[in-house]
């Protein structure tokens, strides 16, 4: 995985959770009136826990593969813009992306449903938090794309599609800035370039604004240490407040949810242990000890120090994403013919992210950009007889083999 870039608050000591799929977790605090429960269609709560198991199976993936001290990964940002490439493979590559993002047990028409379903409800369970859904397909102008696989698109994700011409530079602009526009400025120019062999750009992004349940006081906030993974001490600005929190502990952490707006969302913080680093933490974490703790956290008065912080992203996913299962697709061995006529591949999976922590809530941005191009023709071996080398001369329709050599020095003939 190429790490592009990442910025601001030194190594972390704790990691946190920006849960963007429904949060089921309640406190008795009654600030506004808590959200309603969405209502999924039956047995599609398994689909929301094999979207949770994707993305504690892509952040450890993500974690292992790079040496940055700073890592923020939108995973339902990366299932929706995988959910829509899904719609037009075929075969082992459909196989192999099915087992990365957890598919088991549903039709392609209940997956199709429950983001669909997921995403018009997310955006509307909160009206005091602000959360955007998008997503789009963008290709080449003239390109043979089938009109099945836009049109499941377009129905269920509700993806824009448009035709560009690709080698007009102003294609680049009106990319960048559909990325922009649907994150709020947030995630400016997240795609660099369009290569000339660029197909198709499949792309989600996502935008979220929560304002806490219980603000933390700016006059709160002091100057304090923050320890960092490697040891060194930092100044950071403190958020403090005492509150009723849902918390739950266990001897290898603290867990702490922090809710927004009427509860719909909340943060949710794992502070391991003194003992235990990050890494220690995560080597067996799954989650189905992810539920547990989820199912743990109960009300309790809690004294909440919380640093302030701004954190940003850019990751090329596409080696994560192959070990975690699905290398076929971004191969010769790709098979997305129910996307078009012409052989194509996955070349690039870019996912950009943002996320800044203050008093007042959390404004937080995510861009994942599907990059398609088409198999290159194989190249013809080159057979350079420059080292020793072993002949044979025989009879091919016998096998006979009728003189045996090697040549370890040749001279100027």
């Amino acid at each position: 995985m190429n790490f592009l870039n990442s910025k601001n608050l030194k190594p972390y000591f704790f990691l946190f959770v920006l849960p963007l799929l429904f949060s089921a977790c309640e406190s008795d605090i009654n600030i506004k009136k808590e959200a309603e429960p969405i209502r999924l269609k039956a047995g599609m709560e398994k689909r929301v826990a094999q979207d949770n198991e994707f993305a504690w199976d892509l952040f450890k993936h993500v974690l292992d593969n790079t040496k940055e001290a700073n890592t923020f990964i939108s995973p339902l940002s990366v299932s929706i813009a995988l959910g829509m490439t899904w719609n037009g493979s075929d075969g082992k590559t459909k196989s192999e992306m099915e087992s990365t993002l957890k598919m088991s047990r549903m039709s392609e028409k209940e997956i199709n449903e429950y983001y669909q379903i997921m995403q018009n409800s997310l955006v509307k369970i909160d009206p005091s938090t602000k959360l955007n859904i998008a997503n789009s397909i963008w290709y080449k102008k003239g390109y043979p794309i089938y009109k099945s696989f836009l049109d499941v698109n377009q129905e269920y994700f509700d993806a824009e599609i448009s035709d560009l011409d690709f080698n007009d530079s102003k294609s680049l602009d009106i990319i960048n800035n559909w990325c922009s526009e649907k994150t709020n400025g947030l995630i400016k120019n997240p795609l660099d370039e369009i290569p000339a062999d660029a197909i198709m750009y499949l792309i989600n992004a996502i935008y979220f604004k929560g304002i806490w349940s219980s603000e933390f006081n700016s006059k709160d906030t002091s100057e304090k240490d923050f320890v960092t993974s490697g040891g060194k001490t930092n100044k950071v600005d403190m958020m403090r407040q005492e509150q009723t929190f849902n918390y739950y502990e266990d001897d290898k952490a603290q867990y702490l949810d922090m809710p927004y707006g009427n509860k719909a969302f909340s943060m949710t913080v794992i502070l391991p242990k003194q003992k235990n680093t990050v890494e220690s933490y995560l080597k067996d974490f799954d989650a189905d000890e992810w539920n547990e703790i989820v199912e743990g956290l109960t009300p309790r008065e809690v004294q909440v120090y919380f640093p302030k912080f701004k954190v940003q992203s850019k990751l090329e996913l596409r080696d994560v994403l192959s070990v975690m299962g699905m290398p076929s697709a971004f191969s010769g061995e790709a098979d997305f013919s129910r996307m078009s006529e012409n052989d194509l591949l996955i070349s690039r999976v870019i996912h950009s992210t943002y996320c800044d922590v203050n008093e007042k809530g959390t404004e937080a941005a995510a861009v994942t950009i599907i990059e398609t191009k088409e198999m290159a023709l194989p190249e013809n071996p080159v057979f350079y007889a420059n080292r020793p080398f072993i002949f044979l001369i025989r009879e091919k329709s016998t096998g006979v083999i009728l003189f045996m050599g090697k040549m370890g020095e040749v001279e100027k003939y």
